[in-house]
C-alpha cells in the first residue's frame, strides 16, 4: 500500500509541475506578444543619418483623430529663421502621390501639388523650383535622406542636424489631415477654392525650444497656430478657437537631444 501511495503522490507532483510549467509558458508567451504589439505600434524612422550635427530624437504619440496625416519637421533659430528640414513625409516632399491620377478610370500614382497641406514649412523652406513654385515636385524634391513613408500611427524619428549647432533652437512640426471638416471649417466655407477643399481644417504648427548643447534635454512641442487654409501664404494664425479634431491628430510630441 505504501508503494502505491508513494506512486500516486509522485504522479500528482509531476502533474502539478507540468501544469505550472505550462502556465508559465503561456504567461511568458503572452507577455512577449504584448511587448511586441506595443513595439510594433510605434514606427521607427531614421533620417539624415549622415549628418554631422547633434542627434535628436523626436517622438509623436498619435491622437484620437489621427488618420495618416502629412507632416514636416524642421529647425529654426530663436528669431524664426529657417535652419534646415529634418523630415517630411515622402509623398509631399517629392510631389508624387499614390492616388493622384484618375484619368484612366482608376486611381494611379502621379505628380500632385497640394498647396494647403504644409504651407508654413513650404514658405519657410523657400526653395523655388524650375516651375517657379515653392512646392516640392519631382524637379524640386526633398532628398531621400529627409523623407520617408507616412507612418500609420505613433512614431519615433531618429535624426541629425546637417552640421554642428550650438545653443537653443526651435524644433518645429507642421501637420495636416485631409477632409477633416468641423462646424466652422465646412465644405461650403470656400466652395470655389479647390486647395481648401483638399485640406478643410488648416495645418497645425507646433514648436518647442531646446538647447542642442545639453545632451538629454527634452521639450514638449506645443501648438502655436495654424497655417493659411489654402496655402496662399506662409503666415501663422495664432487663433486656434475654430480648430477641433485637428488638435487631436497628435496626442503629444517631444524632442530630446541625444
Amino acid at each position: 500500500m505504501k508503494k502505491y501511495r508513494f506512486l500516486n503522490t509522485f504522479l500528482v507532483v509531476i502533474a502539478l509541475l507540468g501544469f505550472v510549467g505550462f502556465q508559465s509558458c503561456i504567461s511568458g508567451s503572452e507577455g512577449k506578444s504584448a511587448k511586441s504589439r506595443k513595439s510594433d505600434s510605434i514606427t521607427v524612422i531614421n533620417s539624415n543619418i549622415a549628418g554631422s550635427g547633434r542627434a535628436i530624437d523626436i517622438q509623436m504619440q498619435k491622437g484620437k483623430a489621427h488618420n495618416h496625416p502629412t507632416f514636416a519637421i524642421w529647425l529654426e533659430d530663436q528669431n524664426g529663421k529657417f535652419i534646415q528640414t529634418l523630415f517630411v513625409t515622402k509623398a509631399f516632399g517629392q510631389g508624387v502621390y499614390a492616388y493622384a491620377d484618375k484619368s484612366t478610370g482608376n486611381w494611379t500614382s502621379g505628380e500632385l501639388q497640394r498647396k494647403a497641406a504644409l504651407p508654413y514649412w513650404v514658405f519657410k523652406r523657400n526653395e523655388v523650383g524650375p516651375d517657379g513654385s515653392l512646392l516640392p515636385s519631382p524637379k524640386n524634391k526633398m532628398p531621400d535622406a529627409y523623407t520617408g513613408a507616412t507612418p500609420a500611427g505613433s512614431f519615433a524619428l531618429n535624426t541629425k542636424a546637417d552640421k554642428l549647432l550650438t545653443g537653443t533652437v526651435n524644433v518645429m512640426l507642421e501637420i495636416n489631415q485631409t477632409w477633416d471638416w468641423n462646424q466652422y471649417w465646412t465644405n461650403s466655407l470656400y466652395p470655389d477654392d479647390v486647395d481648401y477643399q483638399s485640406s478643410c481644417q488648416p495645418a497645425i504648427v507646433y514648436s518647442g525650444l531646446i538647447d542642442l548643447g545639453v545632451a538629454g534635454s527634452t521639450v514638449i512641442l506645443k501648438p502655436i497656430g495654424h497655417s493659411h487654409y489654402s496655402g496662399k501664404n506662409g503666415d501663422l494664425f495664432n487663433d486656434l478657437s475654430t480648430i477641433t479634431t485637428a488638435l487631436h491628430i497628435a496626442e503629444q510630441i517631444t524632442a530630446t537631444v541625444k
